[in-house]
């Protein structure tokens, strides 16, 4: 620049300042505010403000408190009344030769289920000919004595003995009748093995109670030994509803309460029961307590292993509440909105109890006398998500 001559140095200067002034002014229109910055991140995503003209589409509401009287919805299933079940076996080792009864038959006590055949039988009917034969032969022994006895050919010593040993023999027979008896032959069949000495290859496995064959693991062939539980009847006239009670809850229950249960299978009609059972631990995998219920079911509609609900009403208390139609489910809480100024509201997270009567009871986050939208909280709820959004 220094051939340049004076004018011609003073013009490139000129150009270079202004070029200059153009990138500065450019780079200011680009970069951001501070101040708008500062009021984005101030903003908080859980407050929404309305405006005048929507005011009447939402309802505010203080909190009260009112008594509340918990409606419990208990998921249940129908189930044998364990108090009226027989689980019947065979009471001799032995091969199971005929099956009498099937599943879901009715059966009447003394019915025959199935017949089985067994040495033990044969041994126990030979046993019972031999007791019968000395409990005779004692008999004939003390009238022989006191025959003797008068004839002056004994002394009482003798006649004492026999009938020391009558009684011995006649212990034994009936011992022996009291055998058969357990293992399934009836007073006829002992009759003709006393009388005519005929044995009987099998015993009849036999229904103890009238009932339902609800279970039956037997088949023909099958050896059988004394405890194992061929068939299972119940009397189904009287029946029970077993469900599972939340541990937070298990407290406002108690035995002898009155309980409602609806049974989808039988459409609209409603039964009445009595707890008769609160369990006293608690499930570790499902934190859960046993409930049981005891229903009448002289009709015997009910069958085991329907799905069944029962509701309980618990015991009345005072707590705040609040509608259900206030309470807006986010993130899997629950949520409702409390006035914060005007026609400004924020998204506050409670604890809320179980629905009762359509009030829910505010357990944690809410106080008496706090102003919450009581209608119109879900269309509140879209606002406030649109707003974040844009």
């Amino acid at each position: 620049m220094k051939n340049l001559s004076p004018a011609l140095q003073h013009m490139m200067l000129s150009l270079l300042i202004g070029s200059s002034a153009v990138m500065l002014s450019a780079c200011n229109k680009s970069a951001p505010a501070p101040a708008a910055t500062q009021k984005s991140a101030d903003q908080d995503p859980t407050e929404v403000s309305i405006r005048a003209e929507m005011g009447a589409q939402f309802k505010v509401s203080p909190i009260e408190e009112i008594e509340i009287t918990p409606l419990l919805d208990i998921a249940g299933r129908i189930e044998a009344n364990e108090r009226l079940v027989t689980r019947i076996g065979a009471s001799v080792t032995g091969r199971v030769t005929e099956v009498l009864s099937d599943l879901g038959e009715k059966v009447r006590p003394g019915q025959p289920l199935a017949r089985v055949a067994s040495h033990e039988l044969t041994t126990m009917q030979m046993n019972y000919l031999r007791a019968h034969s000395a409990a005779s032969q004692a008999e004939r022994a003390v009238d022989r004595a006191k025959q003797l006895i008068q004839a002056d050919v004994i002394g009482s010593a003798e006649l004492q003995r026999r009938e020391s040993e009558q009684s011995v023999a006649r212990a034994e027979l009936r011992a022996a009748h009291d055998q058969l008896r357990q293992v399934g032959l009836d007073a006829q069949a002992i009759d003709k093995l006393r009388e005519n000495g005929i044995l009987h290859p099998a015993t009849a496995v036999t229904a103890s109670i009238a009932g339902v064959v609800i279970e039956r693991k037997v088949s023909q062939g099958q050896v059988a030994q004394p405890g194992d539980p061929l068939f299972t009847v119940a009397d189904l006239s009287n029946v029970w509803v077993a469900g599972a009670l939340p541990e937070q809850v298990a407290r406002s229950v108690q035995t002898g309460q009155s309980v409602t249960i609806e049974v989808p299978a039988l459409g609209q009609k409603m039964l009445s029961g009595k707890i008769i059972f609160v369990g006293d631990t608690v499930s570790p995998d499902t934190r859960t307590v046993a409930i049981r219920t005891q229903v009448d079911n002289a009709q015997r509609e009910l069958k085991p292993q329907m799905l069944a609900t029962m509701r309980i009403r618990g015991e009345p208390y005072k707590s705040p509440a609040i509608p259900a139609q206030a309470v807006v489910r986010e993130n899997d809480r629950d949520h409702v909105f409390v006035r914060t100024g005007d026609l400004r509201f924020r998204l506050t997270p409670v604890e809320l109890g179980t629905l009762s009567d359509g009030m829910r009871p505010v357990i944690k986050g809410l106080s008496a006398g706090a102003q919450v939208v009581t209608e119109g909280a879900f269309h509140m709820n879209n606002e406030r998500k649109r707003a974040e959004l844009e």
